[in-house]
């Protein structure tokens, strides 16, 4: 039995503070509006005949607490029949949900379809939001050799000589393609979402900065070397002893900005989608999960990216877009660099320095993106990569049928 993608939406981003265009909103409520847009893409009954709904969240505490598939479920009307899972595998989250879904079909072998996907409310939840201990207990974060994820993008950027230059060229070219997406139309599946009344709060991915040159971006210092001072640094060099010094090269500007959001795939198998009346638009060729060692947190994306690519025969080389998780500068600037893929097939819309990123809703939204993009320009290969700290990382394989 094989499982396919047979819709996929999202919410547009919002800037991740007060006054951002989902903050008055809750997560329970995106998801919401992200079913309904299922029932009227596919039908009713169809998403009514659902086996489960699985969301990735990264903060599940506070507004995101209390089990947010099931709460997103009920707010939803769902039938409570229908199994809520809810996970946390940091950034890679809503990859892991579509996954672990996709797993559940081929387990089961039935004939009812699958919700995944993820959701994050930062403007609600921050992030590190849950304050967990070792965020800020120096010895706790020594023994588990805990490094925030930036200064892991120092890191990599260090190891493999890249300057602030290539960074700031990596996450221009993102603002670029975003900009540019967007006036064109491109971006399909993106559900605006409205208030009770019926106005549009948000209908476009907020973050976007249209303006930004190379030289705005040159004249934004790099910003992490007081955090790497805290001990982090010394973390990093007692793993590492072959290097005598952390350069610390991200701006601001090149890290991916929070933002609120959310993403839902609906899968099944062919017999699923049969039941339902709907046709596949692609097939999940393979799919797989990665751990690295929490200092060089930011391979794991990479081991997993190498994972499916052995599981499947696939060679970058193959693909006709692909969509590469833009976790921090330094990651484009690698795969790029060791990998040599064809850029104009890498992310040709814009990625995650430009558009954002909503933690445990990113990995649903890049294969949506996929899956739009592959349809639109006529692709029949396509690759997802995400990134997540303290070294995880998810990749899956798709093909249009």
């Amino acid at each position: 039995m094989e499982v396919y993608v047979y819709d996929a939406v999202r919410t547009p981003r919002g800037k991740s503070k007060a006054t951002g265009g989902l903050a008055e909103f809750t997560p329970q409520e995106l998801v919401s509006q992200l079913i309904d847009a299922l029932r009227t893409r596919t039908g009713e009954d169809t998403i009514g005949r659902a086996a489960g709904l699985t969301l990735g969240c990264v903060g599940q505490i506070g507004a995101q607490g209390g089990h947010i598939a099931l709460v997103s479920r009920l707010h939803a009307n769902l039938p409570p029949e229908m199994r809520a899972l809810s996970l946390n595998n940091f950034c890679v989250s809503g990859l892991t949900a579509v996954g672990l879904a996709a797993s559940d079909a081929l387990a089961l072998g039935d004939d009812r379809l699958r919700i995944a996907g993820g959701v994050e409310m930062m403007s609600r939840v921050p992030f590190m939001g849950d304050h967990a201990f070792y965020y800020d207990d120096p010895e706790t974060a020594a023994r588990l050799r805990y490094v925030p994820v930036v200064l892991s993008a120092d890191l990599m950027a260090t190891m493999n000589g890249y300057d602030k230059a290539a960074l700031d060229a990596v996450t221009l070219r993102s603002h670029q393609r975003a900009t540019a997406a967007w006036a064109r139309g491109d971006l399909g599946g993106v559900v605006p979402i409205v208030r009770a009344d019926g106005s549009v709060a948000l209908a476009h991915d907020e973050g976007i900065r249209p303006d930004t040159t190379a030289e705005s971006l040159a004249a934004m210092e790099p910003a992490f070397a007081g955090m790497g001072a805290k001990g982090f640094d010394a973390i990093m060099l007692a793993a590492l002893p072959e290097l005598d010094a952390i350069q610390h090269v991200h701006s601001v500007a090149n890290c991916p900005p929070t933002c609120d959001g959310a993403g839902l795939v609906l899968i099944g198998s062919r017999a699923a989608g049969e039941a339902a009346g709907l046709a596949p638009r692609a097939r999940i060729r393979g799919f797989a999960e990665a751990t690295a060692d929490p200092v060089l947190q930011l391979t794991a994306g990479f081991a997993a990216m190498d994972s499916v690519l052995a599981q499947t025969g696939l060679a970058i080389g193959d693909f006709d877009r692909i969509e590469f998780m833009e976790a921090f500068a330094a990651t484009p600037v690698r795969f790029e660099r060791e990998y040599a893929p064809d850029p104009d097939r890498v992310n040709p819309d814009g990625g995650h320095l430009a558009m954002g990123h909503p933690m445990g809703a990113s990995g649903a939204i890049l294969l949506g993106t996929l899956v739009d993009g592959m349809e639109r320009q006529g692709g029949s290969l396509g690759l997802v990569v995400v990134h997540g700290g303290s070294g995880v990382g998810s990749a899956m394989v798709v093909e249009r049928v």
